[in-house]
């Protein structure tokens, strides 16, 4: 065997481990794609001479990769961010897909993701890398061009800032799937107080609706308004399909067929503290989750 098929062969051993840190990073599944296949342009290209540590090289350089793009981001980012939901990943109850599962594995919640992004791009990757990769330090700050201390502070500071905002989701999945059929099946009948009976205090919900459908991307906060809501928009066409969305209970709706929003919940102490809600179509479509998809 040569020496660019055994690199080849071994990236490939480490391409759902890679593909992971970048999704975690970026919070886009097709960036993390374009992430991965750009570190293996450039490790093609040099080679892996004197590389003791494979896995960790190899997720140094997809590291680099993502923090140009988070870089490019904040650049390009001349206004307040606006609401925005990372790309879910997304695994139908009644349809297993083992590339999919591979990401839920150990997957971080949408909450968290949402807390992430508003961070700069040295924090994020300091706390993604160190906290949820279990990298050194040493080697985190070779990445960052900065010193082993300063890239500690950076973690802890992206840690204190996770532990503030991002809800801890209940561990039990079929705990939380009760809450989140009850909330809907209150939401259908337009039973408020059941809503309420269901809702966190500091329940979140977001919803992103692109710029297709700008009109439909809101953040509403509050038992109350989250119920009205709830009731509001409670659409008897809709078929609610049961999904695993980023390791928790969530729902795919769909219209005749046709995938039209994708919901995360994060149930914390058997009730909802946040709801996150994709309904920007061209994304809604990227996932695949039609019936004729599946």
């Amino acid at each position: 065997m040569d020496d660019d098929t055994w690199l080849s062969e071994r990236f490939e051993d480490h391409r759902s481990h890679l593909r992971a840190v970048a999704y975690r990073m970026l919070g886009s599944t097709a960036e993390a794609d374009d992430a991965v296949q750009e570190a293996w342009l450039r490790v093609s290209r040099g080679g892996a001479d004197g590389v003791d540590n494979l896995g960790g090289w190899l997720t140094t350089v997809v590291s680099r990769v993502c923090l140009n793009v988070l870089r490019s981001r904040s650049a390009r980012r001349e206004e307040p961010l606006s609401i925005h939901v990372p790309d879910p990943v997304v695994e139908l109850e009644d349809h297993r897909n083992p590339e999919r599962e591979t990401l839920l594995a150990d997957s971080v919640g949408v909450a968290l993701l949402v807390v992430l992004d508003a961070m700069s791009p040295a924090e994020r990757l300091a706390f993604v890398l160190h906290d949820l990769f279990a990298l050194p330090f040493d080697e985190i700050a070779e990445v960052l061009g900065r010193s082993p201390e300063a890239t500690r502070q950076l973690a802890s500071r992206a840690r204190r800032r996770v532990q503030g905002e991002a809800p801890m989701p209940d561990t039990d999945l079929a705990r939380q799937r009760q809450v989140v059929d009850a909330f809907f099946a209150a939401a259908r009948d337009g039973d408020f107080d059941a809503l309420l009976a269901v809702l966190d205090p500091d329940v979140v919900a977001r919803s992103d609706g692109g710029t297709v459908r700008a009109a439909l991307s809101s953040v509403v906060r509050g038992p109350a308004a989250v119920a009205s809501r709830a009731i509001t928009y409670a659409n008897p066409e809709a078929v609610l399909v049961p999904a695993t969305v980023n390791g928790g209970a969530g729902v795919v709706v769909q219209v005749a067929g046709k995938a039209v929003s994708v919901m995360a919940f994060t149930v914390s102490a058997g009730r909802i503290v946040e709801i996150d809600s994709l309904v920007d179509p061209d994304r809604v479509a990227r996932l695949g989750l039609d019936d004729g998809d599946r």
